[in-house]
Order: C-alpha cells, then sequence, then structure tokens
C-alpha cells in the first residue's frame, strides 16, 4: 500500500482518496480491507500518508460502514452482527439485518468521529465519508432501505438526519475543511435506488452546504451500456445547491474529462476523479496535462489481495521519467 499511493502520488499537488476504511470493527464485515480504529492501523497508514507527503501531495481516508451490505460469512467469522437503517434486506437472497436503535444510532455516528480523529493522528489531510453505494449512510437516505417511523426516518427530512449528523460531528471533531462526503443518488447498486432520488438528495446536500466542508464527491453513471443511473446529466440538479468544489467520479477518459471540466458548469469548481484509470496509469495526472494515452487496466486484477500484479507493476509513462531527469 504505501508503494502503491506513493506512486499515485508521484505528480505534485495530486488528491488521492483511500478506498473505503473501516470506521471500527464492528463497522466492517469484508474481507482484505482496512481500518482505521487501532493504533496498528494508525500507524501503519502513518508510512502511507508519509509517502504522499513526501511527494507533495495530499491524501484524504474514504470512512467506511457497511451496515446491511457486510459479508455474511465474515461477519459471522469475526463476530459482527449485521445492522442497518431497518431490517430491509438488500434482495429475497440477503440477510436481514437488525435494525438499529436510537442509542446504537448515536454510537455509530461516534464511531466516524473516533475514526476521523484517527485518520488525522495518521497523517491524513482529511476524510471522506462514503456516503454512496449502498453503505450504511446511503441506507439511512434512502427510502428503499428505510422505514423508520422515528426521526431518522419516514420523511425526507427525517431520512437526511443521520447523514448529516455523521458529518456535523466529524466536521465538529476535525474541522469542515478536513471533512467532505461522497453521494450517488442514482446508483442501483446494493439494492439502492428511490423512485425519485432528486428531492431526497437535494435535502441532503442543501443541508451539507451550509457546513462549508471542503467538497462534495458525486459519482454519475459510467456512461454508455451503464444501468447503474438513470444518467450523467441528472446529477445537475446537485452542482446548483452545493456551494464550494464538487468532486464528480465515473466514466471518464482524458478527453471526456477535459471537456466535463471546461464545458459541464465552468462556473462551478469541479474536479475530475479517476478510480480504475487510475490503478492502471500511476503517473496519470501528468499524462492527462501533456495529453498522453492512458494505459489499459485489467478488471481481472481487480480484487486479487496480496498480490503485486494489476497494482503496483503498472509502469509511468517513458515522457514522466524523463520529466524527472530533467529536475535533477
Amino acid at each position: 500500500m504505501i508503494e502503491y499511493y506513493g506512486q499515485r502520488a508521484s505528480v505534485k499537488g495530486t488528491l488521492l482518496v483511500t478506498e473505503g476504511t473501516f470506521i471500527s470493527k464492528a463497522d466492517g464485515g469484508y474481507a482484505n480491507a482496512p481500518g482505521i480504529y487501532s493504533q496498528d492501523q494508525i500507524k501503519a497508514w502513518r508510512k502511507v500518508t508519509d509517502a504522499v507527503h513526501a511527494k507533495g501531495s495530499y491524501i484524504f481516508c474514504q470512512l467506511w460502514a457497511l451496515g446491511r451490505t457486510a459479508d455474511p460469512e465474515v461477519s459471522k467469522k469475526e463476530g459482527i452482527e449485521i445492522c442497518s437503517s431497518d431490517s430491509i434486506p438488500i434482495d429475497a437472497d440477503s440477510v436481514q439485518p437488525r435494525r438499529l436503535t436510537l442509542e446504537e444510532i448515536s454510537g455509530k455516528i461516534q464511531n466516524y468521529v473516533n475514526a476521523a480523529k484517527n485518520a488525522i493522528e495518521a497523517g491524513f489531510d482529511g476524510v471522506e465519508l462514503h456516503g454512496a453505494h449502498g453503505y450504511l449512510i446511503d441506507q439511512f437516505i434512502q427510502d428503499c432501505a428505510n422505514r423508520r417511523d422515528d426521526e431518522y426516518g419516514g420523511s425526507i427530512e427525517n431520512r437526511s438526519r443521520f447523514a448529516v449528523e455523521a458529518v456535523t460531528a466529524v466536521s465538529d471533531a476535525i474541522g469542515p475543511e478536513k471533512t467532505a462526503i461522497r453521494l450517488n443518488p442514482w446508483t442501483t447498486f446494493n439494492g439502492m435506488r428511490m423512485e425519485d432520488p432528486i428531492p431526497q438528495f437535494s435535502d441532503v446536500i442543501r443541508k451539507l452546504s451550509k457546513l462549508k466542508i471542503a467538497y462534495l464527491h458525486l459519482v454519475q453513471s459510467r456512461g454508455v451500456g451503464s444501468t447503474d443511473s438513470k444518467g450523467v446529466d441528472e446529477l445537475a440538479f446537485a452542482y446548483d445547491l452545493w456551494d464550494g468544489p464538487i468532486l464528480v467520479a465515473d466514466g471518464f477518459n482524458a478527453e471526456n474529462a477535459r471537456r466535463f471540466v471546461d464545458e459541464t458548469r465552468p462556473d462551478k469548481e469541479i474536479v475530475v476523479m479517476f478510480g480504475r484509470y487510475f490503478i492502471s496509469t500511476p503517473d496519470l495526472p501528468f499524462r492527462i496535462q501533456h495529453r498522453l494515452e492512458l494505459a489499459e487496466y485489467n478488471r481481472d486484477t481487480f480484487y486479487t489481495p496480496k498480490s503485486l500484479v494489476g497494482y503496483t507493476d503498472y509502469p509511468f509513462s517513458p515522457e514522466f521519467l524523463a520529466s524527472l531527469e530533467t529536475k535533477l
């Protein structure tokens, strides 16, 4: 991990956001995923953040709580009870989660705070709460996973409450300039997708905008052939509600990313994020700046734990290596 993140920090000024990182053991439930809830984890992450900062770049820790998406076998092995906003399973073949009590909801918010403090101790420049893709925060936001009839459900305002309270608590603990959130209004992943997400996510985004946090990270569709969203244009409602930097991810290559930043909303501070292409292209910012082709990624090596193949073995471009020589 030190080498991987260090490679992708090679272009000075790059902002990296980590993979999902568990905020507590109880909020985990996947194999081979990192956490930020123990001293050993803090010390290990410090080596990563030091490597990134040594290259003059920045790194945020993505804070992750799985809720009902936790793997049943991993959860059983690790003694984790699968809980969620409500007792609604992902689908008919999935485990039915237990609905969290009000006291437990407060505990989950505190877990985000503790993890955020640990991340700062580990040297991260900030944290991004993962509120997308059907994980715990998303399970509270969307009515397909939340039919509570208390202060955390039953209305748009109440379904927004958990996300807003979690972000507020983290912001109060480490500072709004070090706090961010990721949302995906249109996802169908993990059994999600409200009939009309716009009113619900408008409420969440409008309230979070008042907190003046570092940025809002939105996920759009992957473009042609995708069934994961209604379409990229339907994120437009969110741009008008957010006063500050907006990070947008998914479906980008070098050319459409450049057009998106220059033409979509030139009146907004929009930053394009890369995931898959950044795996295969460690010098991605340099290649985009110099209009060089991005390296193709290999999906078959995306989830091969403890293997360097498809992780740290993608080469830098000859042009980037030559640019380093000229600086010596």
